[in-house]
Parts: C-alpha cells; structure tokens; sequence
C-alpha cells in the first residue's frame, strides 16, 4: 500500500494518479482527449448563438436571452485598443475593466449564466484592428488572448477575420502559434478551449486569403472547432439567385474546400465530421447590400437546410436586429443596427427560427478532440456495381457527363480529358466536375437511354463524321470526339478512350427530347 498523510491509496488508484500525471505532464493526445472525457460529457449536437454587437446603441440586453429558448451568445468584438497594440479592448472604446464599471459587462455574463445561458467571445470584426495584426510581439500576443480567455472564463472563443486582419499573412502566423499554444496549455490543464474561425463567403466557397488562414491554423497546430461562414453580403457573386440557395451553395463548397484542406494538412476527415465543423452565420432582414434581404422564410428554409447537412453551429447577425422596425423608421433599405428591416408577424424572431432543432452544449461541444477519420485510400471502383462509366485517365467527357470514381458520382461541367475527378483543389473553378454524391449500396449500371428514329442520321460506316456530328446507333444518340470515318460508335463501349464516339449524356437526351416536344 502507497501511504499521503492518513489516508490509504489502493495501488489501482496510485496507478491511475502516475497515468494522469503523465498525461497532463507530457501534453499526450491520447492521455488529454481521455482526460478531458472524464471530466465532462462531449457532445456532438450542434448549438445556436446569436451575435451580440456588445458597444452598439442602444445597448442590448443579451442576459435577458437566459429567458428564451436560444440562450448562447457571441458577444463581439475584442480588438486592439487604439494606442495600445496589445491591450484587448472592446471595439476600441472599453477595455475589459472599463467594460466591468461602464457596461456591467461581467455581472450581466453571470447573469445569464445563471440561467444556463453561456457566452463565446468574437475576436476581430470588420471595422476594428484585430489583436494579431498590432501585436507583433507573440509572448505579450500570447498573454493578451488569454486575459480575454481568463476574464469571461471562456471555453471557446470565435475569431472574425475580415480585410486586413485577415489578409495580413504574418498576423495570420502569430494569431495561429499563439491559440495552438494555449490550446494546448489548456488540454494539458484539463480545460478546453474550442476555437472557432469566421471568414466571409461567396456562393463560390472561401477565398484564397481564406483557405489559406485555415491552412495555417492547422500547419501550427490548432485543433479547430470549425469554420463559420458569412452568408451574407454576397454582392455580385450571388447572380440573382435567391439569398437561401446562395446561402446553400455556399455551405456545400465550403465543405469541400475544408475537406480538401483537412486531407493536405495529413488528417482526412468524413463527410460528416466536415459537415459537423461548418457553421453559418446569415445577416437577418436587410443586407448591406441593398438588393439581399434574408426574411423569415428564407431563415426557416435555411434552417432545414442546415439541419439536413448536419452542420454543427448556427449564428446570426445579430440579436441587436432581431425585431421589425417601428413606423418611425422610413427607409427599411437602409441598415439599422437595433432592427432588422423586414416583416417578423406576431413579434416571431430570427433567433428562434434559425435555432430551431440546434440543442447542442457549448460547453460540452468544447470538450470535443479532432481526430481523423477519414481515409487517403479509396474503394476500388466495381463496374458491375457502379450506376455510370468509371473515369479513365485517357477519357474524354462531354459536359454533363457522369463518372464513378472512388466510389463517388461526379458530372463534368465542361468538356474535359485527364483531370481527376477528385483532384485536390480548393476553388471550384479550378476542376471541371462536380461531385454529385456516393455510390449507393446494389447500384448497378444504368441502362443507355435511346431516342426516337428519325432524331439523328443512323451512323453509317462509308460516312466521313466532323468533331461534334450527332447519330443513331441502334437507338442510341452518340456525338463525334473528333473526325471520323468508319469507326463504330460500338467502340465506345469497348474501349472509351480510343473511341472515335461518345453517348450523349442524359441531360443532353432531356434536353433534345424537350425541343422536339
């Protein structure tokens, strides 16, 4: 028996206390995540927070929101003091002690989490100089991050990257090693601290500054809670398409780009995984932009959405505008930042609509450890059990045509030959195809649809064909790859790569069908 003080240890409890130790004192993945499960519940649900402008006019009472349904808020935004690069201020008008006495900042978080409401703190902002950029020294960097992180007791924090504070490659450097560092700290002390990254979007996915601030964050090690996406503000990327399919385009795009990024960092992760590490953040009512207006419906069917992927956070912007302006407030085109510019019948709120079906624990979702579990190595591809043609290296496709590869659907947008269909690129112009989706379980290969007689001249072996001349082939419309004459579309099925024919594709049979009609 191992004797401290009075009390007997069984030697099963002094092994667990040296396990413990040794895990805490070597930093030990394995030893923290398991550390880190003992002590609190991990959940995967996603959670809801609405932005919070905490030096905006009117003031708004955010502890009241631990009488709603949607009680998590992200209160915005900590950014250098003006004169003081490396004092954290709220946005520049109160530092954290001036907050305390001119804001009541601190009693009113503790208010709220008495009624188990709890807080994430927004770092940056669009207007204001984020710490990393004006703080060129890492040490007093290091130390600014965590007086923010031990003044409001935070477990996860929130990082809004916008112009210059996200296109500043050295901030993006020092912003990264400093929160890797206290990340890991913190893990070692048996406390979390999850860290979220918001960027601006397109329907196009992120840009390059963007994927590229991710890219550094995990190169230095930062276990990322996820990417929130702006869907907002779209400008002309959003060519007329309404603001919630916009909005959706965007989250698909920004999940491919996370997974390719995951795969280069050397840590693939699942579909799901990714989904869980998205999060979108609308701007309700009126947009900057005087043409994007995001109404109630389009925050419920945004909503669906969103729950459909199985994306792990939702936000909004902000809990200040969530409410119709009054009759006293005449031009709705114009941004106010206490209403939202649009319609909420019977006093319905953007928060609850948009937070619908999000449950999740900020503090147990904090707990969580990224782990990979994807894989770099792919299913080999079954032509009996594949519904199109597998891609071939030396293959050349029409757009809208349909491959299998890997064991996923992809259509090209545009004629292509030789692009891998899952080659790693982080914009989708980049890539001529689109995954579609995954092989299903007993799929087998779909049948060639025909076209009536008479569509198209039969093939004709004494024929000389020009590059893009459409025929009949037992009843099967084929179009010319390049000039031809007397090579059998029949080849096509033999051998794809050398044929001198490919079959239209079903979209393009849809098509031609449509006209005649």
């Amino acid at each position: 028996m191992f004797k401290r003080g009075n009390r007997i240890l069984s030697p099963w409890r002094a092994l667990l206390g040296v396990v413990i130790f040794a895990a805490l004192s070597t930093g030990s993945a394995l030893g923290v995540q398991q550390y880190l499960k003992d002590r609190s519940t991990i959940s995967t649900k996603p959670w809801f927070a609405s932005y919070v402008d905490v030096t905006a006019a009117p003031r708004f009472a955010f502890e009241d929101l631990g009488q709603t349904a949607q009680k998590d808020v992200v209160l915005s935004f900590i950014v250098a003091q003006p004169g003081s690069e490396c004092t954290p201020s709220w946005g520049g008008a109160y530092t954290m002690t001036q907050a305390t006495a001119g804001l009541d900042l601190d009693r009113r978080i503790e208010r709220l989490r008495q009624q188990d409401g709890n807080v994430v703190v927004s770092f940056g902002g669009l207007r204001n100089t984020e710490l990393a950029v004006s703080c060129t020294d890492p040490v007093a960097l290091k130390s600014a991050y965590r007086s923010v992180i031990d003044h409001y007791k935070l477990d996860t924090i929130d990082l809004d990257l916008e112009k210059d504070n996200l296109t500043d490659t050295a901030a993006n450097e020092r912003r990264a090693i400093a929160l890797a560092q206290l990340q890991k700290e913190r893990r070692a002390a048996g406390k979390h601290l999850a860290v979220w990254v918001t960027l601006p979007v397109t329907p196009q996915g992120l840009s390059e500054d963007g994927t590229k601030a991710i890219s550094t964050m995990l190169a230095k090690g930062v276990d990322l809670a996820g990417v929130n996406i702006m869907t907002m503000d779209y400008g002309q990327s959003r060519a007329d398409k309404p603001m919630v399919d916009a909005s959706a385009d965007a989250l698909k795009e920004t999940h491919r780009q996370l997974g390719v990024l995951y795969k280069l960092a050397g840590k693939p992760l699942s579909a799901g995984t990714l989904w869980h590490k998205i999060g979108a953040t609308p701007m309700i009512g009126q947009n900057d932009d005087r043409d994007e207006v995001f109404t109630m419906d389009d925050a419920k069917a945004f909503n669906k959405a969103a729950l459909g992927h199985g994306i792990g956070r939702m936000s909004m912007w902000s809990a200040n505008r969530d409410r119709a302006c009054g009759s006293n407030y005449v031009d709705l085109k114009a941004v106010s930042d206490s209403c939202s510019g649009v319609k909420q019948p019977g006093g319905a709120t953007f928060a609850a609509t948009l937070g619908d079906g999000f449950k999740g624990n900020l503090k147990q979702s904090a707990a969580a450890v990224t782990t990979a579990d994807g894989t770099t190595a792919s299913e080999k591809d079954d032509p009996a059990h594949s519904p199109y043609q597998i891609w071939s290296p030396t293959g050349s496709y029409l757009a809208g045509t349909k491959v299998v590869w890997h064991r996923n659907v992809y259509q090209a947008k545009w004629y292509t030959n030789g692009d891998v269909p899952d080659n790693p690129v982080l914009n989708a112009w980049q890539t001529p195809w689109e995954l579609v989706g995954p092989v299903l379980p007993g799929e087998t290969p779909i049948p060639q649809p025909t076209l009536p007689p008479g569509t198209y001249p039969e093939w004709n072996g004494d024929t000389a064909y020009d590059a893009g001349t459409r025929v009949l082939y037992k009843g099967v419309p084929y179009q010319a790859k390049w000039w031809s004459k007397g090579q059998s579309p029949d080849a096509s099925s033999a051998n794809e790569d050398t044929a001198a024919w490919v079959p239209l594709t079903q979209a393009q049979i849809e098509a031609v069908t449509a006209a005649k009609n």
